[in-house]
């Protein structure tokens, strides 16, 4: 059905009931807090939050150490291992019998688990990213029991291929120097959860996000979502909103809504008829013409701008309610054409009809166990983004949907998100169960998160093309067919095909790196996802020189790039001890999960500069670390650079490069990885080297001094240098925060640079811990 603009405005605002704030017709009580968790034989027994995981409860409770520290991912690999059980008393706080009916909301449990409420199995979950509700008006009591039995995603995974029996869905096992589980694509969970070349292996259980109890009288909003499109004919601005209703009331729910959207000069009141049971709810309202409507733009381009709404609901029985929210306005096309000069096809984004370079990074999760990821660290990583001067991050498809507060924060800093969905490195299974819950994940996320502006493109999934075409996994040519043909239904005939009927306001791309339209054209799988002249790719090139830009592909956009280096020594030191202090340890082989990376790194290093000469061990550790960071700074500099001036320009057919966004951003241990946060803050100057620094004459050791000084919340570093000093490399040990610059050339006898920290410390404290090296205190 379909209703005026009104309505829409009205369901815009309704979260998460249609009775929210209006005693009859609602009540909800979180389940959120204090549970039990007990291991799969009850012998150990212990009080657990939530949102959490069982990983986190146990190292509150001093069951266990830090899991990042030394071994641990394979010494607590029994957590895993283990079927845990949530449970959780309670008493309705007011009287259930006056309910028409009351559901239980999961908003994300991981993963597997079967859920009874007073000894009564009411559902079961197996999907990380589905939200879960259960009928329970006929099972609850004014006091309650609720369990949560959870299965080792391990052994799940595991059975679930076991069962899979008509042919094999590869890879069974990630690479051994992962030191990872099997079998994480046959589970809709985390893929990085089971290991990754970055990152450990924790494949957690809890419940990760909010639950409650919601009870209600006469109708419910189980969701609602809406996206703004423009009319290039009539240069007029509508949004489209679809809500869902649960209308439990015998006969049709009338009454009325106002809304008001004052910068847009905007009141109206409309009629409204709610049916019986559920019901689906499209409105489609045109938005004031002979207002301007200013747009949301990304960091660097214009403003953020949202207009606030306000929505009074009212009912029949005098029941009203009122909600408040913000939308935005922007257009996006991703245009591929034909481009003079050039073979293949365009691939950029406008942005409301702007062409935009794409410049940022690749987002992984920030912890393995999420209830550790705050609203404060998000902001903090975000922020460290758009203070590179980056407007694009692409939240990478092995890995999570991130939280509402990620996607907000973008909205509010004008950061545009490639948003994959969770499928990456692997071949995936298409079996019923399976492919049921992938349609739900994949219709909830988009509803969750299609009115973000920050959102510019879904992608389909993580080089699974690239996997399945380049044979990866060693496939028999006379069975690809059926691989291809599970590739097809997955990201085309189901994934696809509900973005498209879900979310008209931004494109879809099927994989990354894609050929784009030309993969499509080739039935939906090139013969070269690589191929430079259509869509993005994705290159490494550990081997040859990386200050040599001509081994770098002119490609039309790069959506991943990059090189490894280790964290600092204060970093490293806390997970630790003095045994593991050398590049060759047990424990630095053990943090490496990319096969030679190690061996690949002093490859770099030693084209352009001399390794380490100290004779203390520890000494030679550490400038060893700094070497990498320094060779990673370079080479992703030469990099992107590289890139940024293939924007404008066709040499030999090739280039007009609209997007690099470099792998990664963020870490999620303590290990060697391709993170930068903080090596690639962008100096105001230039410089360029004529020679390899390990050729360089005339260099002597710089005597480098600081004075700190606070400003308010910030602390200025006022430095003074004897020399020319390059690769100014400030730390300040544990204390959390960013410099304002870092790594740079210092040519001149001063220079000031502010630190950032990201909890209260004090001069005195950064004093003691402050260290300053620059490349000749090597030698």
């Amino acid at each position: 059905m379909r209703f005026g603009p009104l309505l829409l405005l009205l369901l815009l605002l309704l979260l998460p009931l249609c009775g929210a704030g209006s005693p009859a017709l609602s009540r909800s009580l979180s389940l959120r807090g204090g549970w039990r968790i007990r291991s799969g034989n009850g012998s150990l027994e212990l009080p657990g939050e939530v949102p959490g995981c069982v990983h986190s409860a146990l190292r509150r409770r001093g069951f266990i150490q830090d899991p990042y520290y030394r071994f641990n991912d394979l010494n607590y690999r029994w957590i895993s291992l283990d079927n845990w059980t949530y449970s959780k008393n309670f008493k309705i706080p007011f009287n259930i019998s006056n309910w028409q009916k009351v559901n239980l909301i999961f908003e994300g449990v991981d993963t597997v688990a079967k859920v009874l409420l007073n000894n009564v199995p009411i559902g079961k979950t197996d999907n990380m990213f589905k939200r879960y509700s259960f009928d329970i008006t006929s099972v609850v009591s004014n006091v309650n029991s609720l369990e949560l039995r959870f299965q080792s995603p391990v052994l799940y995974a595991a059975q679930q291929s076991k069962a899979h029996t008509s042919y094999s869905v590869p890879p069974d096992c990630p690479p051994l120097v992962q030191k990872g589980q099997c079998h994480v694509n046959f589970i809709r969970k985390e893929q990085s959860s089971f290991s990754w070349d970055w990152g450990p292996s924790f494949p957690t259980q809890g419940i990760w996000k909010d639950v409650r109890i919601e009870a209600y009288n006469i109708c419910h909003l189980n969701y609602f979502t809406f996206s703004p499109i423009y009319d290039n004919h009539t240069q007029v601005w509508s949004l489209e909103i679809e809500s869902s209703f649960d209308v439990v009331s015998p006969k049709p729910i009338s009454g009325q809504v106002i809304v008001s959207i004052p910068k847009l000069q905007t009141q109206q009141t409309y009629s409204i008829e709610l049916q019986p049971g559920e019901r689906i709810v499209e409105l489609f309202v045109k938005i004031n013409k002979n207002v301007t409507v200013e747009t949301w733009w990304p960091r660097g381009h214009g403003h953020q701008t949202g207009y606030n709404m306000t929505i009074l609901f009212k009912l029949v029985r005098g029941l009203s309610i009122e909600k408040s929210t913000k939308v935005y306005f922007r257009t996006v096309e991703l245009i591929e054409e034909p481009i003079e000069g050039s073979q293949g096809l365009s691939f950029y984004f406008k942005i409301n009809g702007l062409p935009i370079f794409l410049k940022g990074s690749n987002w992984i999760p920030a912890d393995s166990f999420q209830d550790r990821v705050t609203s404060d660290l998000l902001r903090l990583l975000l922020q460290s983004a758009v203070d590179a001067n980056m407007n694009t991050l692409r939240v990478w498809g092995g890995g999570i949907y991130e939280q509402d507060e990620f996607y907000r924060l973008c909205d509010e800093l004008g950061i545009m998100v490639w948003q994959d969905f969770m499928f990456a490195c692997a071949l995936y299974p298409t079996g019923r169960d399976f492919m049921n819950s992938v349609r739900a994940e994949v219709a909830h996320q988009i509803r969750r998160l299609k009115y973000h502006p920050s959102i510019i493109v879904w992608g389909g999934n993580n080089e699974n093309e690239a996997a399945l075409m380049m044979n990866w996994y060693n496939i028999r040519a006379s069975e690809l067919h059926t691989y291809i043909n599970d590739y097809v239904v997955l990201y085309v005939k189901n994934i696809r095909k509900i973005v498209l009927a879900e979310d008209s306001s931004r494109p879809f791309i099927i994989s990354s790196p894609t050929n784009g339209a030309e993969s499509i054209k080739e039935g939906w799988l090139s013969v070269n996802p690589y191929d430079s002249n259509f869509g993005d790719v994705h290159f490494y090139d550990y081997i040859n020189d990386c200050w040599n830009w001509k081994v770098f592909p002119k490609a039309r956009f790069v959506s991943e790039y990059g090189y490894q280096s280790w964290p600092s020594f204060s970093t490293l030191e806390k997970v630790s001890s003095k045994e593991d202090w050398s590049y060759n340890s047990k424990f630095s082989l053990h943090r490496q999960h990319h096969a030679g990376g190690n061996d690949e790194m002093l490859l770099q290093i030693g084209f352009h500069f001399k390794l380490p000469e100290s004779t203390d061990p520890l000494q030679t550790f550490k400038d060893t670390i700094y070497l990498t960071q320094v060779m990673q700074a370079q080479c992703v500099k030469v990099e992107t650079e590289f890139y940024r001036r293939s924007r404008s320009e066709i040499v030999r057919g090739q280039g007009y490069t609209m997007g690099a966004l470099y792998w990664q951003l963020n870490d999620i241990w303590q290990a060697p990885s391709w993170a930068s946060l903080g090596n690639q803050l962008s100096s105001p100057t230039n410089y360029h080297f004529l020679s390899s620094l390990s050729e360089t004459v005339g260099l002597h050791k710089a005597h480098i001094t600081a004075v700190i000084s606070q400003q308010g919340n910030t602390f200025a570093f006022d430095l003074e240098t004897s020399a020319v000093a390059p690769f100014v490399w400030l730390d300040v040990g544990s204390i959390p925060g960013r410099f304002s610059d870092n790594g740079f050339l210092m040519t001149e006898r001063t220079r000031t640079v502010l630190f950032y920290p990201w909890q209260p410390t004090s001069k005195s404290e950064l004093e003691q811990s402050f260290r300053v090296t620059s490349l000749m205190d090597i030698y």
